[in-house]
């Protein structure tokens, strides 16, 4: 079964982190996508740019309509995922309380619903 883990984190208070410190998170980060490796459960992650580089687009009566910016104003932003591939919704939720980025924001986690053409 594979998650989408997304996770959410306050952008200005992470731009403030001085760089060394910063590092220290990324090996974090790093040793967990080393973990999930070592298990056997690692698809995919990455950062994303932040969200100041994000639109919105919608049609609305046949006409496209395209906003800059993050649809929503909320106090935290996506700043990156990971796919994984668990056993079951149980195992998802174990790396996801694993992840170093649940103790600085929020790591939303979703099922992947993988639909195959007839």
């Amino acid at each position: 079964m594979k998650f989408l883990m997304t996770l959410y984190a306050d952008e200005a208070k992470g731009a403030a982190i001085p760089a060394a410190e910063m590092a220290k998170y990324m090996e974090q980060m790093y040793a967990y996508r080393d973990a999930l490796i070592k298990a056997g459960v690692f698809v995919q992650t990455n950062g994303l740019a932040p969200s100041t580089t994000a639109c919105t687009v919608s049609t609305e009566g046949g006409q496209i309509r395209v906003h800059d910016g993050p649809y929503a104003d909320t106090r935290e932003q996506a700043g990156g995922y990971f796919i994984i591939d668990a056993k079951d919704p149980d195992d998802a939720r174990l790396w996801a309380t694993r992840c170093p980025a649940a103790t600085w924001g929020i790591v939303e986690l979703r099922q992947i619903v993988e639909h195959h053409s007839p």
